[in-house]
């Protein structure tokens, strides 16, 4: 079967390579739809970063580049492995892709997204979204229903958003202030308002991403290269700061201004995933007592995810921006969302 595999920076490639096997307790899944995230982006311009490097092998898989890449994705159940009851040949699903250890304090705790061995389908090994037939556990199989697996595509992005909010401890009386609109700032600010925010307000200095905040669900959207956002944001809290605030950009800069737009006592949520160490002025969390926390990934999200999109809380539509072939992803794929990322949000990939 045909697969882009990661070879190095700029080097991805279409090979043949053999189709994955049915295991007891495993689900082989034919993709429909697979998008890039922004992680296989990094990997693509600056990696190998969670891709394990030729010289380390990555802890569970055992495997180095070149790596099968795609971890958004969603399928049709196409083989069900000895031991399997609960799903079907033709069933709709995705596929949450984690490979964990299961042992560890963090596992041992649920918090199985921050195992100490963490990997991901896709980025680890044990294949990957961009091929055709993808195995995996039964655990990280979920039923998709009466949803398209264009929409099932976009649950694992959504799914780190309902995440990042329920950490945050939103509430619908809340005013909530979102850093950053690109794809992972504009489905949080979409998570933002299923779980019924009052108040939303998002910082962006780029205009298409300017246009597409209101259509996620912000209230307001303020441009940092025109106003002073931390007095813009008490303007518009009357004179409080914002309940939570979500940093989605991975900039020192928007962390303080996230900071101090965050209320007494209020919480900042860390979604971004940083590319150098953070600078951090103590002193503003101390004066206003912010809690700051970092959410990564998801963890039992993805069936309260899936539900908010088959209930209407969120339009998935809105944040798919392109469709094409396996064999365009490099054209038509990376480096349209590399050269025109303002332009786009997600393009799905169809294996």
């Amino acid at each position: 079967m045909k697969a882009a595999r990661y070879y190095g920076p700029g080097d991805i490639r279409i090979d043949d390579v053999p189709e994955p096997r049915t295991r007891p307790g495993t689900v082989q899944v034919e993709v429909e739809w697979c998008g890039i995230c922004g992680t296989d982006l990094h990997e693509y311009l600056e990696g190998p970063i969670f891709v394990p490097a030729a010289d380390a092998p990555h802890a569970l898989t055992g495997e180095t580049l070149p790596i099968t890449l795609g971890h958004e994705f969603a399928g049709v159940v196409h083989e069900v492995g000895d031991g399997i009851d609960d799903v079907h040949v033709g069933d709709r699903v995705v596929v949450e892709p984690y490979i964990i250890c299961g042992h560890c304090d963090a596992c041992a705790q649920g918090k199985y997204n921050v195992c100490e061995s963490l990997g991901f389908v896709g980025l680890s090994g044990f294949g990957g979204g961009f091929s055709q037939l993808v195995v995996a556990e039964r655990r990280w199989i979920h039923p998709l229903g009466d949803l398209g697996t264009d929409l099932g595509a976009l649950v694992e992005p959504l799914a780190v958003a309902h995440h990042a909010v329920r950490l945050s401890g939103a509430q619908p009386n809340h005013s909530a202030l979102v850093f950053g609109a690109g794809p992972i700032g504009l489905v949080t600010t979409a998570a933002l308002r299923a779980s019924g925010v009052e108040q939303i307000i998002v910082v962006e200095p780029a205009a298409a991403r300017k246009q597409k905040a209101p259509i996620a669900g912000a209230d307001h959207v303020i441009d940092p290269t025109t106003s002073d956002v931390v007095s813009e944001v008490r303007e518009l809290t009357k004179g409080r700061g914002a309940d939570v605030s979500f940093e989605c950009a991975g900039i020192d800069a928007v962390l303080k201004s996230a900071i101090l737009s965050t209320r007494a006592g209020g919480t900042c949520v860390n979604v971004a995933i940083w590319g150098h160490e953070a600078s951090v002025a103590m002193n503003d969390l101390v004066f206003h007592e912010v809690n700051v926390l970092g959410s990564l990934g998801y963890a039992n999200d993805h069936p309260a995810t899936i539900e908010m999109i088959a209930s209407g809380k969120v339009d998935p539509f809105q944040f798919i921006t392109g469709r094409i072939a396996l064999d365009d992803i490099v054209k038509n794929g990376f480096d349209e969302l590399i050269n025109n990322k303002e332009e786009n949000v997600k393009i799905l990939v169809q294996p």
